[in-house]
């Protein structure tokens, strides 16, 4: 069973996430490397965004793999390089969630394993069995 919590003891999330996620019982975990903006040919948008775009894509397709939904993510951690426009960033970040609250972290990095690449983010799922 996951169990997502906000302790009141500390401050609100101050982005959609929640700041913790228990898991008791019989479960499936999922971990996924770094999961980059590119195309399945290996070609990389120049566009921030749509790097974003396609690296949560990408983590659906690792997720429907593994007979997994978004619903099961329980942590994503982004990596990011240069600059990203707040709102637009926070609202591919939601809708791709669907009201789905996992853990997250942010990070904004020097760069990344090449230079083309302005976005990475791990994930970490579990499902119920």
């Amino acid at each position: 069973m996951k169990i997502s919590r906000n302790p009141d003891t500390i401050h609100s999330p101050v982005a959609p996430y929640v700041h913790q996620i228990e898991v008791t019982g019989p479960n499936r975990w999922l971990t996924l490397s770094g999961q980059l903006g590119m195309e399945v040919d290996g070609t990389v948008p120049e566009s921030p965004l749509e790097q974003l775009k396609l690296a949560l894509e990408n983590i659906k397709r690792n997720l429907e793999a593994a007979n997994m939904e978004v619903k099961d993510l329980t942590k994503l951690v982004f990596y990011l390089v240069g600059a990203f426009e707040a709102n637009e960033r926070r609202k591919m970040i939601g809708d791709f969630l669907g009201g789905h609250l996992p853990c997250t972290t942010m990070l904004y990095v020097v760069a990344l394993a090449a230079p083309a690449f302005k976005v990475e983010i791990d994930a970490f799922a579990c499902k119920n069995v």
